[in-house]
């Protein structure tokens, strides 16, 4: 191999190019003569006979739910510089949109978001953390796309139903609150509103939504259906010729590089709207990888035959179609409880804001290799495909001479995503002859981004290698490909690889942990480190108590929300180390509901997210009707103990939940109330407070020691 590089090495004399990484470790990679006539037919890149379909970005979301709920409390400068890394233009993955969830109190797969209107005559923007985020992105980078879609709903939309279309006018102004709030409250333009996500949506809702947007002066908006599957909103949209209209984006979630024949012939804009969803290993990676090149050239080739003339050359394709496309990841940021539904599912992981910890996972440098050398509103070319030993290319420009060539090897293997189910394929070692046509055919120099993923003693992130020459080549040039590589070459000399010095060691959640919540005028509306699985638990001033509970934290809801998964019956917000096993939880607790109120803390809860309702541990509980109940589940079925105190609402109260090895204790106002209940299960699990029910209470002086 080393021969290999040194004569490739004398060859550049003859103006013919090959690239060496600049360090001995780059001998696994070999640009060949251009001249060099290999196996396997060339695969023309030519803009002669026109441009393909609109490139409209590469993005990712925030929310779905609660995804980035740690990101918020990390400090300084680790925030920013975890920011810069998923949006500064030419650092990291530099994304082109950002999808947030509109909050709506309701659990959405890691959490719960807040409502900016968790009640009819409600108004609050600044409520959660989505605000804040897109106003950080769009600092970063002015010109990213931002979208809104709504997961769950505040109950009161419903009207006693868990549906969002009971009054499709009252569901309309909600969502255009939102727009205009953004707007009027942080200078920030939504550009897409979706309708509902992963679940139905109502023709006569969305054409009232555009109606009402129109009428607010917002006719810049674009929405987005359905946010689901391809059909049958596409269908629908074939039917109905308003509906065809009204609509601009058909979005599809985990379509698996597939698109379906009607919402091609919509003709209108197709998006892969949330996809990914992988664990950010290498294999998460490769998946990312594969779809970024693959959605837009299956998806152009499934069921084309018969809509589109294709012209082939070689392995490549000519796809006559001007349908823009994009792919947008779940999730942005895996910055919630690892032991959450979904751990690690975010492009980079920032779980650890009380040590500042955080790690850029190899998703991170996969995405740059489109989007630092990309922008919305280029266009691909015609001519894209599968590489004739597996792998597949696509090729851009923005029309102004610039071109960007993105290729993939990923092996079966090493790109599983997490969903839909992936056939087998085969990708082996090739050679792969490029000829530039057209407009493209005096270019003299693409600049060369490598990306090795696997093994360490191999892997190489997003690595600029020496420059392609292409003088007298005649626009062609032959590269090497092994599995699971990704080729970046292009006429842009922008790119970065951004970095930072490391960030502080991993640590565990401090053993000892107290808030006692007294912040006047908090920047955000959640207490740090607490993530809400069912209900919304707010910072609150006491005007009724000027005293020693002045600030507390206040579950707010009354009434169950729309939900999108299975909220608990209960309310309840987590904090700590799932691996805790020994701890003692102390709080103070005010029960606002007279009768029927009743709160609770707890310890070794094993379950979140969409998996609340079924969680375990030790819950300690007090009711205003004068009673306790010690219970081995949120839930309440598995009873381990219950009997009378002296307990009634409007009065502060101090519980102390003690678990040690195989038993638990309690206490009220520093008297046991219950000791040495035998508890065998769960062995670990988080802190947690909450709410018997859908009901105000209040919070204070929260304190939790874990000695193992």
């Amino acid at each position: 191999m080393a021969e290999r590089l040194l004569q490739a090495s004398r060859q550049r004399r003859v103006k013919a190019m090959t690239a060496a990484a600049g360090s001995a470790g780059r001998a696994a990679v070999s640009l060949l003569l251009c001249a060099l006539l290999v196996p396997g037919g060339a695969y023309v890149l030519d803009d002669s006979d026109g441009l393909g379909r609109e490139f409209d970005g590469i993005g990712a979301v925030s929310g779905g739910g609660a995804t980035s709920r740690l990101l918020v409390n990390y400090p300084e400068p680790y925030r920013s510089q975890i920011l810069d890394y998923l949006f500064k233009p030419n650092f990291g993955a530099s994304l082109h949109i950002l999808k947030v969830e509109i909050g709506g109190d309701g659990q959405t797969t890691d959490g719960t978001e807040p409502s900016h209107m968790h009640y009819a005559l409600d108004e609050n923007y600044f409520r959660g953390y989505e605000w804040w985020l897109m106003k950080e992105a769009k600092k970063r980078n002015p010109n990213i796309i931002l979208m809104g879609l709504p997961w769950s709903f505040p109950g009161w939309l419903g009207k006693g139903f868990n549906w969002p279309y009971v009054n499709l006018q009252l569901t309309a102004y909600y969502v255009i609150t939102w727009i205009v709030g953004a707007k009027h409250y942080h200078d920030l333009d939504i550009d897409y509103i979706g309708i509902w996500n992963e679940r139905s949506f109502d023709i006569n809702y969305i054409k009232v939504l555009r109606r009402m947007l129109n009428y607010q002066g917002l006719n810049q908006v674009k929405i987005i259906a359905s946010d689901n599957l391809w059909e049958p909103i596409s269908a629908s949209m074939l039917l109905d010729s308003e509906l065809l209209e009204v609509i601009d984006v058909i979005g599809a979630h985990y379509p698996g590089t597939h698109i379906v024949k009607d919402a091609k012939l919509t003709k209108k804009k197709l998006w892969s709207s949330e996809d990914f969803s992988t664990v950010n290993s290498d294999v998460g990676a490769g998946c990312l990888g594969r779809i970024l090149n693959q959605n837009y050239i299956n998806g152009c080739m499934t069921a084309l035959l018969d809509i589109y003339i294709l012209i082939t050359s070689s392995f490549g394709i000519y796809l006559l179609s001007n349908q823009p496309f994009s792919t947008i990841a779940w999730n942005l940021v895996a910055s919630y409880y690892e032991q959450l539904p979904y751990g690690r599912c975010g492009l980079m992981t920032a779980q650890e804001p009380w040590s500042g910890h955080y790690v850029v996972e190899s998703p991170i440098w996969v995405s740059a290799h489109t989007t630092q050398f990309t922008q919305p509103g280029w266009y691909y070319l015609k001519t894209v495909g599968h590489l004739e030993k597996g792998g597949s290319y696509v090729a851009l420009t923005d029309g102004l001479g610039n071109l960007t060539i993105i290729i993939e090897t990923m092996s079966h293997k090493h790109s599983k995503c997490i969903r839909p189910f992936l056939p087998y394929f085969n990708v082996s070692h090739q050679f792969a002859t490029f000829v530039l046509k057209g407009s493209f055919s005096e270019i003299p120099e693409l600049q060369v981004w490598y990306t090795k993923l696997g093994k360490p003693s191999t892997r190489f992130l997003f690595k600029q290698l020496d420059s392609l020459w292409l003088l007298d080549s005649s626009g062609t040039f032959s590269l090497e490909l092994q599995e699971d590589e990704l080729f970046t070459l292009t006429t842009l000399t922008t790119g970065g690889k951004g970095s930072y010095p490391l960030p502080p060691k991993s640590q565990p959640f401090p053993r000892i942990y107290k808030d006692d919540f007294d912040v006047d005028y908090p920047f955000f509306s959640e207490a740090p480190n607490f993530a809400d699985q069912t209900g919304v638990f707010e910072y609150f001033t006491n005007i009724e108590d000027p005293g020693e509970h002045r600030f507390t934290l206040r579950q707010v809801l009354n009434q169950r929300p729309i939900t999108w998964a299975a909220d608990a019956y209960n309310t309840i917000s987590i904090i700590g180390d799932y691996k805790w096993s020994n701890l003692t939880v102390t709080c103070d607790v005010y029960i606002e509901t007279p009768e029927k109120g009743g709160v609770f803390i707890a310890g070794r809860v094993n379950k979140g997210g969409i998996l609340i309702r079924g969680a375990r541990g030790v819950f300690f509980w007090i009711f205003a009707n004068g009673t306790y109940r010690v219970t081995g589940d949120l839930a309440g079925w598995i009873i381990y103990a219950l009997g009378h105190v002296d307990v009634t609402a409007k009065t502060w109260y101090t519980l102390r939940l003690i678990i040690k090895g195989r038993f638990s204790s309690g206490m009220l106002n520093g008297r046991y109330v219950w000791t040495n209940i035998p508890v065998s299960f769960p062995k670990n699990g988080w802190a947690a407070i909450g709410t018997h029910s859908f009901e105000f209470a209040q919070f204070d002086n929260f304190h939790v020691e874990a000695t193992s």
